[in-house]
């Protein structure tokens, strides 16, 4: 029996205030920076430990609908800059979502150098903990790659772990697995951060235009 319902074109009635409904979600929202990442990357001579300042900016969006699916969710932009250079040191988009109706959270993740990747997980509306991953060669919850990136840095898993602090600052470890030729084992790349928040979001544009109505 099909986990889905009957009617897939159904959509649900949303609420167009977002950030009441994005469930464990809603503590990443707003603006956070940090100087305190540690990288960990494969260069010839073995592991390289890199240190890193990360800005990132998570906005709430309108909820979507895939028929009878309900998302509320995030729109995030990550900057981050090494510490030894001024040239940037890793860019990505995406966003996260959350259905309340089953408890999925997702990430998707797209990033300039070829790689794009839909990871997900399962949680609580008030879990303090978030565990999403991902597997190259899945359709659902998979990662794709330019050919040079599967050749050379061949990414077999993508797993993140957001830790909700009781400061109220959040901390995440993300691993990816490489393949890579001329090595037997699998390198595990790392990066880690605490990151504060700089600035509170935005409302959605639905409730900011609701909330301008009603000021009227």
């Amino acid at each position: 029996m099909s986990k889905f319902p009957a009617d897939i074109y159904t959509e649900q009635e949303a609420s167009p205030d977002t950030l009441a409904n994005l469930g464990p979600l809603r503590r990443l929202a707003g603006t956070w920076e940090s100087a305190a990442g540690i990288d960990i990357n494969p260069k010839p001579e073995g592991p390289q430990r890199r240190e890193y300042s990360e800005r990132i900016d998570l906005q709430p969006i309108d909820a979507q609908s895939n028929g009878p699916q309900l998302f509320y969710g995030l729109r995030y932009h990550t900057h981050i800059l090494a510490s030894d250079e001024d040239a940037t040191f890793h860019d990505q988009t995406g966003y996260w979502l959350w259905e309340p109706a089953t408890g999925l959270v997702m990430q998707t993740l797209s990033i300039p150098r070829g790689q794009v990747a839909i990871a997900a997980g399962r949680a609580t509306a008030d879990a303090t903990e978030l565990v999403l991953t991902a597997q190259r060669g899945q359709t659902e919850y998979g990662i794709c790659s330019t050919s040079f990136l599967e050749y050379a840095f061949r990414t077999e898993s993508y797993r993140i772990e957001v830790v909700f602090n009781p400061d109220r600052s959040w901390s995440y470890v993300l691993d990816t697995v490489l393949r890579i030729p001329g090595r037997e084992e699998p390198f595990l790349h790392r990066d880690r951060n605490t990151l504060v928040k700089v600035a509170e979001p935005k409302p959605n544009p639905l409730a900011l235009l609701r909330g301008k109505a009603a000021a009227r």
